[in-house]
C-alpha cells in the first residue's frame, strides 16, 4: 500500500487535501501538528472513503507542533475517539493513550540525529506498548545508515514494521519495504508537500521506480547515484525490463563503507550495478578485476559479480566514440587527426589512453604542468605546457577535469581555443551541456551532445549486464511516462 502524508494548515482546505490524496493512495496520514487552529478530526475522517491514520508529531520528532506536550496528548486522545483506522503514537506517550474501538495503534520511534543500532530493543518496547504496527524513522544518508532499518523490515516479527528513511537512501528503504511485505510505504502527494526533506512523491514512486510492480519475486538492478540522470536511467531501464517481461526493477543505492557494501548486495541478491554519471564517489576499490580503461580512468560505470569477485567496467569512452560518429559523420573519427585532452586527473589519463588505442595523435594539457606531464607520461602521449595550449592546433578537444571552467581568468580554459570545424567533447557533464557547448555552437565547432552520450552509455551498460541492447521503445516508453 501507499500512504500519502498530508500536512494541511487550514481547516477549510484540509478536505481538499484529503480528497486529492485519496485518488492516489491506499492510506492517508493526516498530520494534526501543522494546523493553525484545532481541527474537527471526526468530520475529517469521514471526508474520504480511504482509511486515515492520524498523527501529531512534536518538533523533536520532525513535526510542527507548537503547543505543550499535554495539549498534544489530549488532542491525540480526542482524535482516537473519532475512530480513524490508525493512530500514530510515539513510544514516549503510547502507554498514556489507551486502545479505543477498532483503531489500530502505530507506535513510532524517531531518531533524527543518528541511526539506531539497538533496533531489537526498541521494537520490544514498542510491542509492549500494544503496537499493532511499529514505525521507525531515522537518518539514512547512505546504505550504512539504512541497513539496520532494512534488516528489520526483512525479518518475521510479532507485528509488522513500517519506516521512513530520511535522506538519500530513504527511497531505497521504501522500495525494499515493498518487496519484503511492509504494510505500506510513505510518499508525498507532490513536491512542496513533503513531510520531511527528500521524501519521494507518489508520482516518483510510480513513474520512476514502478513501486506497484514490485513484489516478493522481484529482483533488483542497483543504480548507484542520485539526481536527474539516475531518475532517467531508472525509468528507461524499468521500461526495458517490462518490455522484456522480466521481474527486474531498478533500486537506487548510495554506498557507504565499500568494505561492507558487497555483503549488503549479497543479502539483497543484487549481482549487477550501473553507476550513474552524477555519482562522484570512487567504486574502484570494490572491483577485484577492472578493464583497461576503468583502471586508467579510475572510473567504473558497470559492476558485475563473477566467480572471482566484482568486475569493474568503463563504458563511457566507447559511448563517446559511438555518439561522436553521428556528429562527425565518420565511423572512424576517433582515429583521425589530433586530440588534445584538457586535464590532469585520472579521467584525463583514461581518455588519453582510449583515444591512443583508437589510433589518434593525443596530447595532454592542464593547469598544473607537472601533474599534466605525469598524466601524459603515464598515458604514453605528448604533453603541451598550459601557456602554449591555446596555440596548439587540434582537431578534437576533450575536457576531462571536473571543475574546469570556461573563461579567460587564471585556471580557466579560454574559449578562444575552440575553432571552426573542431569537435568538442565534455566528459565532465551528465545529461546537459555546459558553457563549452555554447562556445562550440557560436564558433562553428561540433559539440557531442551529453544526452546522446548518456543514452548510448546506458545502452552499453545494459548490454554488459544482459548481453543484449535495450529493447526498441525503452527510451520512448520510459521518458514518456
Amino acid at each position: 500500500m501507499i500512504c500519502i502524508t498530508v500536512t494541511p494548515e487550514s481547516r477549510t482546505l484540509a478536505p481538499a487535501d484529503l480528497l486529492n490524496a485519496s485518488r492516489h493512495c491506499d492510506l492517508i496520514e493526516l498530520c494534526l501538528d501543522h494546523f493553525i487552529n484545532e481541527p474537527n478530526v471526526g468530520e475529517l475522517v469521514k471526508m474520504v472513503d480511504k482509511p486515515i491514520m492520524v498523527s501529531c508529531r512534536s518538533e523533536k520528532d520532525g513535526g510542527n507542533w507548537k503547543g505543550t506536550e499535554q495539549q498534544r496528548i489530549q488532542l491525540l486522545r480526542e482524535a482516537i475517539v473519532a475512530g480513524p483506522a490508525y493512530i500514530e503514537l510515539d513510544l514516549e506517550i503510547a502507554n498514556s493513550i489507551p486502545r479505543f474501538g477498532k483503531t489500530q495503534r502505530v507506535v513510532s520511534f524517531t531518531s533524527l540525529n543518528r541511526p539506531l543500532s539497538k533496533i531489537d530493543e526498541v521494537f520490544e518496547q514498542c510491542w509492549k506498548a500494544k503496537a499493532d504496527v511499529v514505525k521507525f524513522t531515522w537518518l539514512t544518508e547512505d546504505m550504512d545508515a539504512a541497513w539496520p532499518l532494512l534488516a528489520a523490515v526483512t525479518q518475521q516479527r510479532e507485528v509488522p514494521i513500517v519506516g521512513i528513511g530520511i535522506g538519500r537512501s530513504g527511497l531505497t528503504f521504501s522500495l525494499l519495504g515493498r518487496k519484503y511485505g511492509s504494510p505500506w510505504i510513505y510518499a508525498a502527494l507532490e513536491r512542496g508537500m513533503e513531510a520531511y526533506p527528500k521524501q519521494p512523491t507518489v508520482w516518483q514512486l510510480k513513474e520512476d521506480y514502478r513501486w506497484d510492480e514490485i513484489g516478493a519475486k522481484t529482483r533488483f538492478l542497483g543504480i548507484v547515484g542520485a539526481g536527474d540522470s539516475e531518475n532517467v536511467a531508472c525509468r528507461v531501464l524499468n521500461a526495458a525490463f517490462q518490455l522484456m517481461e522480466k521481474p527486474i526493477r531498478c533500486l537506487p543505492l548510495m554506498p557507504g563503507d565499500l568494505t561492507k557494501f558487497p555483503k549488503m548486495l549479497e543479502k539483497m541478491k543484487i549481482n549487477g550495478l550501473i553507476v550513474d554519471p552524477g555519482y562522484s564517489g570512487d567504486l574502484t576499490g570494490m572491483a577485484a578485476v577492472k578493464d583497461e580503461f576503468a583502471e586508467a580512468s579510475e572510473r567504473i560505470d558497470v559492476l558485475m559479480e563473477g566467480g572471482n569477485g566484482w568486475k569493474g567496467i568503463n563504458t563511457l569512452f566507447e559511448a563517446v566514440d559511438q555518439a561522436g560518429q553521428a556528429v562527425t559523420g565518420q565511423a572512424d573519427w576517433t582515429s583521425r587527426g589530433s586530440f588534445t585532452v584538457i586535464g590532469h586527473s585520472a579521467m584525463a589519463r583514461g581518455a588519453a589512453k582510449f583515444f591512443v588505442s583508437k589510433g589518434a595523435a593525443v596530447s595532454v594539457a592542464g593547469t598544473s604542468d607537472n601533474r599534466a606531464a605525469t598524466i601524459a607520461r603515464e598515458a604514453g602521449v605528448r604533453h603541451v605546457p598550459w601557456n602554449a595550449v591555446h596555440d596548439n592546433r587540434t582537431d578534437t578537444l576533450v575536457i576531462a577535469d571536473f571543475g574546469m571552467e570556461c573563461g579567460t581568468a587564471k585556471g580557466q580554459l579560454n574559449p578562444m581555443i575552440i575553432r571552426e570545424r573542431m569537435t568538442v567533447v565534455d566528459l565532465t557533464v551528465g545529461m546537459v551541456g555546459s558553457a563549452f557547448a555554447e562556445e562550440a555552437s557560436a564558433r562553428g565547432a561540433r559539440y557531442i551532445d551529453p544526452m546522446s552520450v548518456f543514452a548510448t552509455n546506458l545502452n552499453l551498460q545494459f548490454r554488459q549486464l544482459t548481453g543484449r541492447d535495450l529493447p526498441e521503445g525503452a527510451f520512448q516508453m520510459g521518458l514518456a511516462e
